[in-house]
């Protein structure tokens, strides 16, 4: 049984995962949630329907792909269930905010990064 899950282990989640390392080192990463927040801010002014069936296409994934798909893209999968919630537009809007600010921020290759002294 060790044997069983040290090679699924290494022919998963290690590829994957340098897969991951690689995308946030060179700015992929940033680009690809920049992409995404842009489109989610866009359906947010002209088509608040398509952030609405955007929820409903992630919740009628299988559960494993949801699992994969929210720890991949927590913060924009964060952000449409904050959007699906009845809390008031005000509070819903400061959250998805700051939910795409913060990742936004952390996802800025270092390069771009002002340097300290």
């Amino acid at each position: 049984m060790d044997r069983f899950i040290t090679t699924l282990i290494d022919w998963t989640v290690v590829p994957v995962t340098n897969v991951i390392v690689f995308a946030v080192e060179r700015g992929i990463a940033f680009i690809v949630f920049a992409g995404l927040w842009l489109a989610f801010g866009a359906a947010l002014i002209w088509s608040q329907g398509s952030l609405d069936a955007a929820w409903q296409w992630f919740r009628d994934l299988p559960l494993i792909a949801q699992a994969l798909a929210g720890l991949l893209l927590l913060p924009v999968v964060a952000a449409l269930w904050v959007w699906e919630t009845t809390w008031p537009i005000v509070l819903r809007l400061i959250v998805v905010a700051g939910l795409a600010g913060w990742s936004l921020l952390i996802f800025v290759p270092r390069a771009a990064q002002v340097a300290r002294p």
